[in-house]
């Protein structure tokens, strides 16, 4: 039976998790989340990879100065 979810109880999910966990803890776990997404994309690259985006990143540093 599957789950067909409408934005009024979508709504009401929400509500109901920042009332339990408050607005401040949701933004820091939101961030963590994001934090652990990037870090995870980062591993993934292979070590080329990250030379690559480093020579890149000096480039556009040169030229801005």
């Amino acid at each position: 039976m599957p789950f067909r979810l409408g934005p009024l109880e979508l709504g009401i999910i929400l509500v109901i998790v920042i009332l339990l966990f408050g607005v401040g803890r949701i933004g820091k776990i939101a961030g963590e989340l994001g934090t652990g997404i990037r870090s995870f994309r980062d591993g993934l690259r292979g070590p080329e990879d990250k030379k690559e985006e480093a020579k890149k990143e000096d480039k556009s540093e040169e030229k801005s100065e």
